[in-house]
């Protein structure tokens, strides 16, 4: 299924005609034991959860602009980070949902890129995750929507994140912690997970912050996440000291 940015943000095409825009974007945090462990954190009990502004979104092509906000030393210099992550795209309205029947609220699965400005994720918003991973351009995601028919088990997926052809990141969805089925079944406990949520489903090791010295995203870079079955998303990466009046960014 085809992911289009339209003047309501992004949508994926469905097959038979309409479209499902993408309205609403929760993460989740710490999913994979390893990333835990480079974080210096425990692995979470239950499901570490945060959203992330649906303006975020970009699509496969697009550049990752990287703000005057995440440069500034003021606001912690250079911190913009890659996260590779399985996207699971809600196709119908789920609330308390069982989880031997979470799948079938699926619509499908993309790749994702949860771009995180690390100062603003841990120090410039009072401990919210959602500031730093909210900026403009730091949700890629695609190249397209497998549908949940053609790929009904996510579960054991080869999941990879490249840097200027540099692996970075090279793990399997089956290391997650809490798997898709927990986490609809959890997210959707007296709660409404409207049609077109987003679950970013986590991040493997390997990212920048957690390497030394630090791999920040730089202008110029080429950001590949790569997941088996999925496909491949790309983007490039752009600095900008400040956006000029006037000047086109994808905004979603």
């Amino acid at each position: 299924m085809e992911l289009i940015r339209g003047s309501n943000g992004v949508s994926v095409v469905l097959p038979h005609g309409g479209l499902l825009p993408l309205t609403y974007i929760v993460g989740i945090g710490r999913n994979y034991a390893d990333h835990a462990a480079e974080r210096g954190a425990a692995v979470p009990e239950r499901p570490l959860v945060f959203t992330k502004s649906p303006s975020a979104l970009c699509l496969d092509g697009d550049e990752i602009v990287i703000p005057e906000a995440c440069l500034d030393e003021a606001t912690g210099g250079r911190q913009t980070d890659y996260e590779a992550e399985l996207a699971v795209i809600i196709g119908r309205n789920a609330k308390d949902v069982a989880e031997d029947d979470a799948l079938g609220y699926v619509a499908g699965y993309a790749c994702a890129n949860d771009v995180s400005a690390r100062w603003w994720q841990k120090d410039g918003a009072g401990g919210q995750f959602c500031r730093g991973k909210s900026f403009d351009t730091f949700c890629p995601i695609g190249p397209r929507v497998v549908s949940a028919e053609l790929l009904p088990d996510a579960s054991d997926l080869r999941i990879t994140c490249r840097i200027n052809g540099e692996v970075m990141q090279d793990a399997s969805t089956a290391e997650m912690i809490f798997s898709v089925p927990e986490l609809i079944a959890e997210l959707s406990r007296g709660a409404t997970l409207p049609a077109g949520t987003v679950i970013l489903t986590g991040t493997p090791a390997g990212v920048g912050a957690a390497r030394t010295p630090p791999r920040w995203l730089a202008e110029g870079d080429e950001v590949e996440v790569e997941i088996e079955s999925v496909g491949l998303l790309r983007n490039r990466v752009r600095e900008t000291a400040a956006a000029a009046v006037g000047e086109e960014v994808c905004v979603g």
